[in-house]
């Protein structure tokens, strides 16, 4: 006999609740691990795969990362046609014509379905919302082409490794002033406890620290992010503080100063 057995890696359910009130950052990481599983199933040994049953239910997190847990309803077969008019892909809000092949399969049917569920599942509820301002260009751009299809799954793993270059690099800063004003609110926090946001320099935790009146000093501490970044801890008091020497403080000049961190 012949048998076949799935091993599947104990996760924790998916909550889209929880996910959106977690810090942008580890949004994006979700969204990137989802592309490049869709990557992998566009190219997978046996051909195209789709998840026929497409569903936020149908992953779980695995040590931060978005893994399938359920391939009870992946498929390998491509839709039949004799003509590009039996090529269409429907979904509730969208249609979208395809061509058909000259081996009779409407071309990237499975890889186009499975890009399309995952901007309206999962792109268009975590990628946007807490972005860093220089980075929502990209992100539209990204939002646009896989929402209207003009993105195949290649072209979004690149749009997306090339957000996480200039995030990770902090190449991103280079288009705003040193110390940008903006409406900040501290929000998503990665502590519950006070106002503690991944940075990538002292630069541009200070454009954040000036931007905020209850800001009076800031911490860059040694903790790091699945991407390098550290960790900056904001206070509204400059004396409540605690010894460390691996720690330097920024505390934000008086007002009558007439000059910023």
């Amino acid at each position: 006999e012949v048998r076949v057995t799935a091993m599947l890696e104990l996760g924790s359910p998916l909550e889209m609740i929880q996910l959106l009130q977690t810090p942008w950052e580890e949004r994006f990481k979700i969204c990137l691990s989802l592309v490049k599983l869709l990557f992998y199933l566009a190219h997978s040994p046996l051909g195209s795969i789709v998840l026929l049953d497409f569903q936020p239910r149908q992953f779980v997190m695995v040590d931060g990362n978005l893994k399938v847990t359920d391939m009870d309803d992946a498929s390998t077969e491509e839709l039949s046609c004799k003509e590009d008019n039996d090529c269409t892909l429907d979904f509730p809000t969208k249609s979208f014509p395809l061509k058909c092949s000259t081996v009779g399969k409407c071309e990237g049917i499975n890889e186009k379905k499975n890009l399309f569920n995952a901007y309206r599942y999962f792109f268009t509820y975590l990628l946007p919302h807490s972005a860093p301002p220089p980075l929502q260009p990209f992100l539209s751009d990204i939002l646009n082409a896989t929402g209207d299809l003009r993105y195949g799954i290649n072209e979004t793993l690149k749009a997306f490794e090339k957000v996480l270059h200039l995030y990770k690099s902090g190449l991103y800063l280079r288009k705003r002033p040193l110390l940008l004003k903006e409406d900040y609110k501290c929000w998503p926090s990665y502590s519950h406890l006070g106002c503690l946001l991944s940075v990538h320099s002292a630069e541009e935790a200070a454009a954040i620290c000036n931007s905020q009146s209850q800001c009076q000093s800031f911490i860059v501490t040694q903790q790091r992010t699945w991407t390098g970044r550290p960790l900056a801890s904001f206070q509204s008091s400059p004396t409540d503080l605690i010894p460390d020497v691996n720690a330097v403080v920024y505390i934000k000049r008086s007002a009558s100063s007439g000059e910023r961190l």
